[in-house]
């Protein structure tokens, strides 16, 4: 007799927008977070709730790609196309999440998995899901782009030039608004909920009611229940407004006008998507900006061709003068030896063995 679909809910978003808050919460409201989890640290002492294997898998192929987690470059897109073209990394999904259903696919099972990075490999998810007997469910955490960027580095760039600032804070932003449409994209046909992290920390019970109906879920608790008829329940332990922390708007954040414009065009419609997450102006109006986006990026690629290349030829020429320096140090170490007592009928092979064997060193030694 055939069983239903296991549901697995895979929660999204950029870094730093409450996918944390917003999984843990789901884990109190019964749904299994696949083990073992990423440990907890001092940056984020409540706990991450993302299954290890899972960070793993896409931080390695990112890097494997040369990409960060919310890449500002369109092209990034066709790169994990090819990527996943191969059919490498979805055979490794496929490994993992048909164990982990085989271990919990229980009657009233389910599943939720949280990593900012999988909008990256929404189509190795879909298909697996699909595969597997996984009944795939988007959750986007939402939070201002300006408390976003600004969380950790405006703090770090406070001593830095005002050039660097804007140069970073400027690619933060447009890193933001690539990672909102990308994910924004990725769950279209599919069950799919948006929940503002500021609604979370205000009241979580109001802020997950529709994100129940619309993902299907069950949870552990009556969310409708009157602030009278209400249990305590572990979520009230664990969410708090003072998880907020960072409370920053554009004032706090230097980034071109249109940039922080269309910034804030994403943020407000993908706000409608908490209510309709399948609005179809909604969606069409961020296909527009999507669009926008690409052509006033290639833009800018095109008006610093010549930074760019000037910037990559320095960089290569401090490299090649480094490594002459490394080596013309390491030959007269290697002269030094041989003063010292080293054997004179060294050849040429042998010392160019001695050099080689030295320069690894060197390169593995740890900075200090």
């Amino acid at each position: 007799m055939p069983t239903s679909p296991t549901p697995l809910v895979l929660v999204s978003g950029s870094g730093r927008s409450g996918t944390s808050s917003l999984a843990g919460t789901l884990k109190r409201l019964g749904l299994h977070v696949p083990q073992p989890e990423v440990e907890a640290s001092e940056t984020n002492p409540r706990g991450f709730y993302e299954p290890q294997w899972v960070i793993d898998f896409h931080k390695r192929h990112l890097k494997e790609l040369a990409l960060f987690n919310i890449d500002s470059r369109p092209a990034a897109v066709g790169l994990v196309d090819a990527y996943l073209a191969s059919g490498a990394p979805a055979a490794e999904l496929r490994e993992w999440l048909s164990g982990q259903l085989a271990e919990y696919k229980r009657a009233g099972d389910q599943i939720v998995v949280k990593d900012p990075h999988a909008f990256w490999f929404a189509a190795a998810w879909e298909s697996v899901s699909a595969e597997v007997g996984a009944d795939l469910r988007w959750l986007t955490a939402l939070r201002h782009p300006a408390e976003v960027v600004g969380s950790r580095d405006i703090a770090y760039l406070s001593s830095q030039s005002e050039d660097l600032r804007l140069t970073k804070e400027t690619s933060n932003v447009a890193g933001w608004v690539h990672a909102a449409l990308l994910t924004e994209q990725a769950g279209r046909g599919h069950k799919r909920s948006f929940v503002r992290y500021v609604d979370l920390l205000a009241d979580w019970r109001a802020a997950l009611a529709p994100v129940q109906q619309q993902l299907e879920l069950d949870f552990n608790t009556d969310l409708s229940a009157s602030p009278d008829g209400r249990d305590h329940h572990a979520v009230d332990d664990f969410i708090e407004p003072s998880m907020r922390k960072s409370q920053l708007t554009w004032d706090d954040v230097r980034t071109p006008d249109w940039l922080r414009e269309m910034a804030e065009e994403v943020w407000q419609l993908l706000g409608v998507l908490t209510a309709t997450p399948a609005d179809d102006a909604t969606q069409a109006r961020l296909d527009e900006i999507h669009a926008d986006y690409d052509a006033r990026y290639a833009d800018a690629v095109a008006l610093t061709f010549d930074h760019t290349k000037a910037e990559s030829t320095l960089a290569a020429r401090e490299a090649r003068d480094a490594q002459r320096a490394t080596v013309q140090q390491l030959r007269r170490e290697l002269d030094q030896a041989r003063r010292a007592g080293q054997p004179q009928n060294v050849g040429g092979r042998e010392a160019a063995s001695i050099l080689g064997r030295a320069v690894v060193r060197r390169v593995r030694r740890p900075r200090g």
